[in-house]
């Protein structure tokens, strides 16, 4: 995961395995497999009740194509769902196509929205 995130994701370039181990102690955390190897991952920042952040959605490059994304991301807004948390986001650069059949949609109010970004 480390090495996806660090060397290949356009948002996570760089990112210390240092950082990406405490992302995951704090979030829930889905992954795909192939036998024993993992091909995929998504994880979700949340207060377990009522709003989580969608985020570090990764397939690796040769599993890319057979809907692994699609299926990550439906099984934690579900598994979310079950834990009564009704308020997801999530962004994306070029993945809309992916998301929209689960239901994410452009922010309906964004002039409600605001951001503290201190990359």
């Amino acid at each position: 995961m480390h090495r996806w995130l660090s060397e290949d994701a356009y948002w996570a370039l760089g990112r210390s395995r240092d950082t990406v181990e405490r992302s995951v102690v704090g979030s829930v955390v889905y992954g795909a497999y192939d036998g024993d190897r993992q091909v995929g991952v998504a994880r979700a920042v949340t207060d377990g009740a009522t709003f989580a952040w969608i985020c570090d959605v990764y397939v690796d490059p040769p599993a890319r194509g057979r809907g692994l994304g699609t299926r990550l991301v439906r099984a934690l807004r579900d598994h979310l769902r079950g834990l009564g948390v009704r308020r997801m986001i999530l962004a994306t650069h070029d993945a809309h196509g992916v998301y929209a059949p689960l239901g994410f949609n452009p922010l309906a109010r964004p002039q409600y929205w605001m951001e503290l970004d201190e990359r």
